[in-house]
């Protein structure tokens, strides 16, 4: 058989999606090309998005798994507004995903996948197959995914459903073929997975080479296109995850201070991943607590913290307001601890499969009585551990519980991370007095306004803690009203006195601009990626990330008066938009999305140019 003619294409950048039912491998299939992408160079961000319910009928729309791909030659900062492919694998998938692909992008569908029964499942009353007006607007190509796949496989010994679970390396291989990606990272991956199971393996193998031949024999495709690699720092790096960052952030603090690790957390989506990934470090002095529920997760944090260890507790927003009580008592004792929040859409169960941003006037405000903590928030997944690390700076040094918030869209969302090394990061020092003479449990450092952080039986120096309002400076229990006062006082500047310690924030474009993009958490990327395609256009635009949300920087006041209009989009229905409105006075103009979706760039530079007409 001689191969057919084709042309080859180099492109910028592609964004793939695959989308199929929770059991087709639309994960793992995302994954090994994410990884084969930055083996060879690319630059890469990702955007799994998996089923809320546990066990969805399958080949139902409820139980449909995507996973979106955006790889590139230059530096991207999102995972792709609109794929160019789209791969379904079933009726569920396709009709969840079509109306994403861009209009004559490449849709390549399982045909097998296109039976009565799964037609009725996913709510289609004739087959799109047959409809001419699917091949018109998109480049179709309906592939027998499923048979080639068992014909691949027909000599192994292995059952029939096992055979058809291999169906996604058939896919993958096909992809690779069209995007000119080498087979060996997941013939390896393939190797090592299944070394215990090797006809699985082998099965696994067959079916990409399949996919990979289809391509090359197959006079369907035309075009094979290339996307070259793009130019990055040297260094060694690796694709990662934002729980995985986090995780690896929380290791990489402790160690920076020389102190055990102990993080505790009761199991909720998306931040249990953060668990897991820490409960594999027992070997560099880290301790995983999985607790009975989110309460006793907050009061062994706070032990921990008493006794002197690097300590962090882990959860999503619903976990945020069982613990809210017990982090009432951690802003009581002054003890410095980390509080994860991944957010996921809510209220109550909410979206939780789903990314938001709207917990941010929960970490401000979510307790009762005046309890005032600093609050960070990571960009992208690769943020996350160096948000984290900085978390535990602010904690230490003020002596204070600290709110870290990220969100589902980066703790599931992948990117190249450059590794750091350990011996060029900053250190966090860490003081436990020991000298008993003049010592006072709430004495207050000068600059910072931290109390002391004595370890429990440091002779002479042994006093009382608890949950009751206290007399300053001793610590002892005390109901005056001016005592009240003054410690609420005290307590809220020191938040206060963070301020002093952080950076000024930094404007990306020019430092007068018409229109300023104001942004925290995930939206960093696409707000940034729409600000410099604006401004290209000649559009009079910039853009700021804030990683401190309490306290703010100290030059935003005087940052927000140099820009005419200030634009604030956020995955909630307004949060930060009010907080900078009655904190600034300035109209800045909210722009909420509650789709449990990102922004796409599309949609903040689309309103970003009507700001501006």
């Amino acid at each position: 058989m001689t191969t057919p003619a084709r042309t080859s294409e180099e492109l910028e950048e592609v964004t793939i999606l695959f989308s199929g039912d929770s059991g087709d491998g639309m994960q793992l299939t995302g994954s090994q090309l994410t990884t084969t992408s930055a083996n060879l160079g690319n630059d890469v961000s990702t955007l799994p998005d998996y089923p809320s319910e546990i066990r969805a009928p399958a080949g139902s729309v409820a139980g449909v798994s995507a996973f979106q791909l955006h790889f590139s030659q230059q530096e991207i900062h999102t995972p792709g507004d609109s794929p160019d492919v789209l791969v379904a694998m079933n009726p569920a998938g396709l009709k969840t995903s079509l109306p994403r692909l861009l209009p004559n992008g490449v849709l390549i569908i399982d045909r097998d996948a296109f039976t009565q029964r799964n037609l009725a499942k996913a709510g289609y009353a004739d087959n799109p197959l047959d409809d001419p007006e699917l091949g018109s607007r998109y480049q179709l190509h309906p592939v027998p995914a499923t048979t080639l796949t068992l014909n691949a496989l027909e000599d192994l010994d292995l059952k029939r459903t096992v055979k058809i679970r291999c169906k996604n390396f058939f896919t993958l291989g096909l992809v690779y073929w069209l995007y000119d990606r080498p087979l060996e990272q997941s013939q390896a991956w393939i190797d090592r997975k299944f070394s215990r199971m090797p006809l699985v393996a082998e099965a696994n193998r067959r079916a990409l080479l399949a996919g990979y031949h289809y391509g090359e024999t197959t006079e369907a495709f035309a075009v094979q296109w290339t996307v070259p690699g793009a130019d990055k720092e040297a260094g060694t790096w690796r694709i990662i995850n934002g729980n995985e960052a986090a995780a690896l952030g929380f290791v990489t603090a402790a160690r920076l201070a020389d102190k055990p690790l102990v993080y505790s957390s009761y199991p909720i989506t998306p931040a249990t991943d953060v668990l897991n990934h820490l409960a594999r470090w027992k070997h560099m002095d880290v301790r995983t607590i999985q607790t009975e529920d989110e309460i006793a997760a907050m009061g062994s944090a706070i032990g921990a913290a008493y006794g002197g260890a690097f300590s962090v507790t882990g959860t999503s927003g619903p976990g945020v307001c069982l613990k809210s009580e017990a982090i009432g008592l951690a802003v009581m004792l002054e003890l410095p601890l980390v509080i994860l929040n991944v957010q996921r859409g809510g209220p109550s169960t909410g979206l939780p499969t789903k990314t938001e941003q709207a917990e941010l006037l929960q970490a401000r405000f979510g307790r009762h009585g005046e309890s005032p903590l600093p609050i960070l928030a990571a960009a992208s997944p690769g943020d996350c551990f160096a948000t984290v690390i900085e978390a535990f700076r602010v904690a230490v040094r003020h002596c204070t519980p600290v709110f870290v918030l990220s969100e589902g869209y980066l703790a599931n969302g992948s990117e190249p991370w450059r590794i750091p090394a350990l011996q060029d990061m900053e250190p966090i020092v860490v003081e436990h007095p020991v000298d008993p003479d003049g010592f006072q449990p709430y004495a207050r450092d000068a600059a910072t306004l931290a109390r002391p952080w004595v370890l429990p039986g440091t002779p002479g120096m042994e006093h009382c803690i608890g949950g009751l309002e206290k007399h300053p400076p001793s610590g002892a229990v005390s109901y005056a009203p001016e005592d009240h006062e003054a410690m609420c006082q005290l307590r809220a500047d020191k938040v206060a006195r963070v301020a002093d310690f952080i950076p000024e924030l930094k404007v990306d474009g020019p430092p007068d601009a018409t229109l300023l993009v104001l942004t925290w958490g995930g939206t960093c990327g696409a707000a940034l990626t729409a600000v410099r395609r604006a401004r290209k256009q000649g559009h009079s635009v910039a853009h700021a990330q804030l990683r401190y949300l309490n306290p703010l920087p100290r030059n935003l006041e005087a940052l927000l008066a140099r820009h005419e209009k200030v634009l604030i989009p956020e995955l909630n229905a307004g949060q930060l938009a009010l907080l900078v409105r009655g904190r600034y006075l300035v109209d800045a103009i909210s722009f909420p999305k509650l789709r449990g979706q990102p922004f796409t760039v599309r949609e903040i530079e689309t309103r970003i140019k009507e700001l501006l007409s």
